[in-house]
């Protein structure tokens, strides 16, 4: 990132004086930024954006938007748009009505009002519907009526606190993809909270993986997949194959680990790995292949196969018992039966050590 347009300073927050849900956060946002919070339940991704809504104070730190500290500001002089999960819409109010509702509270003259909340509107396809009401309006509907009231004040920054959660499967992925083209056409800059990691991987210029409060990694979606800082992001963002094994050498940043199911090289995600050391190895899916000679080859047994359109899951195990997930395209498992004898084959750079415990 070239600027901050927001900057969290040491930011931290807890609500009984003991236990912090949010640990000496430190986070610069693009001014024209899609960053996305990714973590579990009680990771405290809300919770940051609750403080930069202005919706709760800091305990300790401060926030900047353009360089001005905005800590202290209440939350209808940040010119921050939120869209909440539930939508927040106000049943007894129109479409137009709950779209001009912030521009009201702001004292916008009658005339620029109207103006505003039909081109709002327009923006998200909903211009034909001024005097529906919530009810009357499908799940979709709702969603871009609640994009349109964050937007049609021009604020600086848009919150999104998962907004796509209660829709169906194919809504959702369709609204990702006009979120996502929208802020695009806008320029805005948008912090999305979600705890679902391909929606993560689909819409954000950058992610931050939380996880008790604190920031475990933070990159481009390609980085956070393909190089997970620890064990705790290799886990979290997509699935994962695990082994546990230790070090019997190394060359670089490769080495070879012994495992209950094997041997085989991998990368080490940290180079003070040395001999001996006690690691837990990630293995996606997709890299796995079923192989009947090579290096990095280990016996498995096939136990079952999960059919999902364009590819299929084989559930297979090692000889020590060890599960493993193989992700293959539908004509190569075609054939594929249980309790089937194979190798499993990887790159030995497609295998990512961790320490273990880390």
């Amino acid at each position: 990132m070239s600027e901050a347009f927001v900057s969290l300073l040491s930011v931290s927050k807890s609500y009984d004086g003991r236990h912090r849900v949010v640990e000496e956060l430190d986070l610069d946002i693009g001014p024209h930024e899609f960053l996305t919070l990714l973590g579990p339940s009680g990771s405290g991704k809300t919770t940051i954006l609750t403080m930069l809504a202005g919706f709760e104070a800091p305990t300790t730190g401060d926030i900047l938007m353009k360089g001005r500290a905005i800590t202290g500001l209440p939350p209808h002089r940040r010119n921050i748009g939120v869209v909440f999960q539930n939508y927040a819409l106000f049943p007894h109010m129109t479409v137009a009505d709950n779209v001009a509702f912030p521009l009201r509270v702001r004292r916008v003259a009658r005339d620029l009002r109207e103006t505003r909340v039909r081109a709002a509107l327009e923006m998200v396809g909903l211009d034909q519907h001024l005097d529906r009401r919530p009810s009357q309006l499908s799940g979709g509907q709702q969603q871009r009526v609640a994009l349109a009231r964050a937007l049609v004040f021009h604020p600086d920054l848009i919150l999104m606190d998962e907004p796509l959660g209660a829709l169906d499967n194919a809504l959702r992925k369709r609204m990702q993809i006009e979120i996502k083209a929208l802020q695009r056409k806008l320029g805005i800059a948008v912090v999305f909270v979600t705890h679902d990691q391909s929606e993560a991987l689909v819409m954000s210029d950058r992610i931050g993986v939380f996880d008790q409060g604190r920031i475990q990694q933070i990159g481009q979606p390609e980085e956070i997949y393909a190089r997970p800082a620890n064990a705790f992001v290799a886990g979290f963002i997509g699935e994962t194959s695990w082994f546990d094994g230790r070090v019997l050498s190394k060359a670089g940043d490769l080495a070879l680990i012994e495992t209950p199911a094997g041997s085989f090289h991998a990368r080490l995600a940290d180079p003070a790995l040395d001999d001996n050391h006690r690691v837990k190895v990630a293995v996606r899916p997709e890299d796995i292949s079923l192989s009947a000679s090579g290096e990095n080859g280990l016996a498995a047994k096939i136990e079952g196969r999960t059919y999902l359109g364009d590819h299929v899951l084989l559930s297979l195990r090692t000889r020590d018992g060890t599960q493993v997930v193989a992700k293959t395209a539908k004509s190569a498992a075609a054939e594929v039966i249980g309790n089937e004898d194979t190798r499993l084959f990887w790159a030995e750079g497609a295998a990512i050590a961790f320490a273990a415990g880390s």
